[in-house]
């Protein structure tokens, strides 16, 4: 009998886990048809968005990353005047307003998300989950989960549930004014609504940079459209321009007190899509993100917004819906209704594709049972596809298109759970800040101010709409925090037993001794979880089979980044 030691491979050792109880598992991923022959060894290893022409990538991230908020125009400004805490359509109430949707954009998405919270990427990867994995290991076991992880699960479950409303929220909003053409048609927009979804989520296998590719020109088209149609409406009355002064959200704010808060409900509509922004990062990379939105939708959300005001203050008491009846009703109302389905598919993306990202990653720190993951592209390793997540997505927007049947109700479900996330994710932001990149207090405390000056009252606001629908997003985030405690609790109890079970190499040599009856010419694998582990199997196996082949492999799964 041969005394041969079993053999660990060579190559890289395991990622270090977020905490000593939680360590990596691998997901069953498969990569794209054409892409599963061997890579030539001149090919680099895939990277996150790394790869492809900047005006390329650019355009891309249009059809993927901005659609979300790229299409609050259809529904935000409505919901803020003539909502359940509408400012009404006086010049103050709807100065006010658009005052606070500008400075919402601008501090919110241009100045916390694009200027700072980008900057912290995990192999390219961004989302809440990155900023958990950002952080330093502990140096001491721990008996569960520490409070700031814990935190980060919320953070990470709440955006679940903002995928689930988005894509439902978006679509039946565009689908709408088919109802504001002819009322004739009012009772096939759920119908047809349903459908739309239903294709939407049909073609999500082909992945984020095919996708991209078709979605990117109709979302340039529409951020275009919007921005002129706009434009039109601010030459007709360009003293709306005045709510560009930070005064009119201030004095509005002062003036209606705490009860003119509650505007900040759906003022935050006009933000939602910043979170799903951070967390597609992996599939493009951050500098097309930043550009795209400088140069093309930040103007166009500016100009939409500020030309539905102006709309709404030269005729205050005949508009109803400011985004449609910025065109004459007929034809044009008809082509606004396309253009704005289209785009509100690809809104839609946005939100899937962050959930995509954030499965995945949760899979990868052990905090998310295991499940299918498709690589969708040879050069960017963030461009996935998760099937049951895909399919489980479009079940729970189905089932909300049905229940709440108008985007006005949707509306109070929405906001509260992004909002959440937005104020979990400055926390984390802060804590990396100061732990990983080793800030002082002084420059990190500051900016976690600035970013917490509107992340708690969007927060708050958002609290008064639970009742209404606030509690669907809640109760989504509860079962995932849950199911991602349990089985981080249950990978940390196993791992715990394992290496109690475990023996040493010497130590399973000499047990071997009584228990094999030879050696076979062939190659044994098993896997283990840890590079530092005898499994368990290989023991068992000897004992049951008495045989072991010549040569043993311990196989440990690294996930392995490009650069």
């Amino acid at each position: 009998m041969s005394n041969e030691a079993p053999a660990s491979p060579p190559g890289p050792a395991p990622e270090p886990a977020p905490s000593p109880e939680s360590a990596p598992e691998p997901a069953r991923e498969s990569a794209p048809e054409s892409a599963r022959e061997p890579a030539p060894p001149s090919v680099a290893p895939p990277a996150h968005g790394a790869h492809g022409s900047l005006p390329a990538l650019t355009l891309a991230a249009l059809g993927i990353v901005f659609g979300d908020i790229g299409t609050s125009p259809l529904y935000t400004l409505n919901e803020c005047i003539h909502g359940e805490h509408g400012a009404g359509t006086t010049a103050a109430g709807v100065l006010g307003v658009l005052s606070l949707i500008f400075w919402s954009l601008t501090m919110v998405v241009t100045v916390k998300y694009l200027a700072f919270v980008m900057r912290a990427d995990n192999h390219g990867e961004g989302g809440i989950l990155a900023l958990l994995a950002l952080l330093p290991s502990p140096t001491k076991p721990r008996q569960g989960a520490a409070p700031l992880t814990v935190l980060v699960l919320i953070g990470a479950a709440l955006l679940y549930g903002d995928g689930v409303i988005t894509p439902a929220i978006s679509v039946l909003s565009a689908v709408e004014g088919l109802g504001v053409a002819t009322s004739k048609l009012t009772p096939f927009v759920v119908p047809l609504t349903c459908l739309i979804l239903l294709g939407l989520f049909a073609i999500q296998h082909k992945g984020t940079g095919g996708i991209g590719k078709l979605f990117g020109p109709v979302m340039f088209v529409w951020f275009l459209t919007i921005g002129l149609l706009g434009a039109i409406q601010i030459a007709k009355a360009p003293g709306v321009l005045a709510a560009l002064s930070p005064v009119h959200a201030v004095r509005y704010l002062t003036v209606h007190g705490l009860k003119g808060t509650a505007i900040l409900g759906a003022v935050v509509l006009a933000v939602t899509g910043g979170e799903a922004l951070y967390a597609d990062m992996g599939h493009f990379g951050a500098k097309p993100i930043r550009i795209s939105w400088v140069a093309l939708v930040f103007p166009g959300l500016v100009l939409s917004y500020f030309g539905q005001g102006a709309l709404v203050l030269a005729s205050p008491g005949a508009v109803t819906n400011p985004f449609f009846a910025q065109v004459p009703q007929g034809a044009a109302t008809y082509a606004l209704v396309v253009l704005s389905t289209f785009a509100t598919v690809i809104a839609s993306q946005a939100l899937i594709s962050g959930v995509f990202s954030l499965t995945r990653q949760a899979m990868q720190l052990g905090m998310f049972p295991r499940v299918t993951v498709k690589h969708t592209s040879r050069e960017a390793e963030g461009q996935i596809y998760l099937p049951e997540v895909n399919w489980a997505l479009a079940i729970a927007c189905i089932l909300l298109v049905l229940k709440f049947e108008a985007s006005s109700k949707l509306a109070a479900a929405y906001g509260i759970a992004v909002s959440g996330t937005m104020g979990i994710t400055s926390i984390c932001y802060y804590n990396v800040a100061r732990r990983t990149w080793g800030w002082p207090i002084a420059k990190a405390l500051p900016i976690l101010a600035l970013f917490l000056l509107f992340d708690v009252p969007f927060f708050g606001a958002n609290l008064l709409k639970f009742v209404d629908g606030g509690y669907v997003p809640i109760g989504i985030a509860a079962v995932i925090c849950f199911l991602m405690l349990v089985w981080n609790r249950g990978r940390r109890l196993l791992a715990e037993r394992n290496r109690e079970l475990s023996v040493s190499s010497a130590q399973l040599l000499d047990g071997l001794e009584g228990k094999l009856l030879g050696r076979i010419r062939e190659t044994t694998v098993f896997l283990a979880a840890s590079s530092e582990d005898i499994p368990r199997t290989l023991s068992q196996y000897a004992s049951h089979l008495r045989v072991l082949g010549e040569k043993v492999i311990i196989l440990t799964v690294a996930t392995e980044h490009g650069g």
